[in-house]
């Protein structure tokens, strides 16, 4: 690592390649205490509970199953309210909050950010390879939520309908649809919350807000719908969810505008991420 960064003084130019090898080393670094770390007891505890709740639902009642056999289409309409109100809505929401808030802020209360400040890195590149490490981790365990919850649901049915609909019907697609939104929901919310850890020495009140915004997002007009993470989520479903009567009726936007956004959206939170941290200074004592 000398070596390159003696190179990078010397030439000046800019060296992808080396940036590279630091974001992954950062990821390396990053995901290990997200995983291991004392904080992520709260978040496995956190991702669980749509999986037990679907487990409940299934095999609580013995006369669950039999009902979700007998209507299959009945039981993926629950499904698909569980999974945009309790996932989407909470689990990822909240999940992604813990998860990306503390890339930052959490190394401001272990007073351990400036190790990072003091090392021959680009702060852009921090951004980055946090943001990456956040991603890694949400993805993998709220898509295990997203691909457990469904795993109960489809446990209900017997083997040979359960064939029949993943691979000669629509159901392998819906899950892959499922997965999807869910990764996209971590993308979306995590670049956010990691802007929020980053401007907000008291973070809770900006997630709030945030967490009302998206939240009643079925309520606002048009316009104001489509500024939100949620909207774009929802429109992405495989089964359409209702959102009661007093919803605005808003026409769904096409994948193909949907997931783009997300990810320009995201690109653009990330930009401002790099931009603030570049004359972030650290002040552990006003924490």
């Amino acid at each position: 690592m000398d070596a390159a960064i003696k190179m990078t003084d010397t030439t000046g130019n800019l060296q992808w390649g080396f940036w590279w090898r630091q974001v992954r080393a950062i990821l390396r670094m990053e995901v290990k205490k997200n995983f291991w770390g004392k904080r992520a007891l709260l978040i496995y505890v956190f991702a669980s509970i749509p999986v037990l709740l679907m487990f409940l639902l299934t095999f609580a009642d013995p006369d669950s199953a039999a009902d979700i056999t007998k209507n299959w289409g009945g039981a993926q309409e629950v499904f698909a309210n569980i999974f945009e109100a309790l996932i989407l809505r909470t689990m990822v929401f909240f999940g992604c909050a813990w998860i990306f808030m503390n890339l930052f802020r959490g190394e401001v209360v272990d007073k351990s950010l400036h190790y990072y400040f003091l090392s021959s890195l680009r702060r852009e590149v921090l951004v980055a390879g946090k943001y990456f490490s956040g991603l890694v981790t949400s993805v993998i365990l709220f898509s295990l939520t997203t691909a457990g919850s469904l795993f109960f649901l489809y446990l209900a049915r017997d083997y040979p309908a359960n064939v029949n609909y993943l691979f000669d019907g629509p159901g392998l697609k819906q899950c892959l649809i499922y997965l999807g939104v869910t990764i996209l929901g971590c993308i979306g919310y995590g670049a956010v919350f990691m802007f929020i850890g980053l401007f907000f020495r008291n973070p809770i009140i900006p997630a709030l807000l945030v967490y009302g915004w998206e939240w009643l997002n079925f309520l606002l007009p048009p316009v104001l719908k489509k500024i939100s993470i949620i909207h774009y989520l929802h429109t992405l479903a495989p089964v359409p969810m209702n959102e009661g009567p007093l919803a605005t009726v808003v026409e769904a936007t096409s994948p193909w505008i949907a997931v783009p956004s997300l990810i320009i959206f995201t690109a653009i939170v990330l930009a401002m991420a790099a931009v603030k941290i570049r004359k972030y200074e650290i002040s552990y004592g006003s924490e």
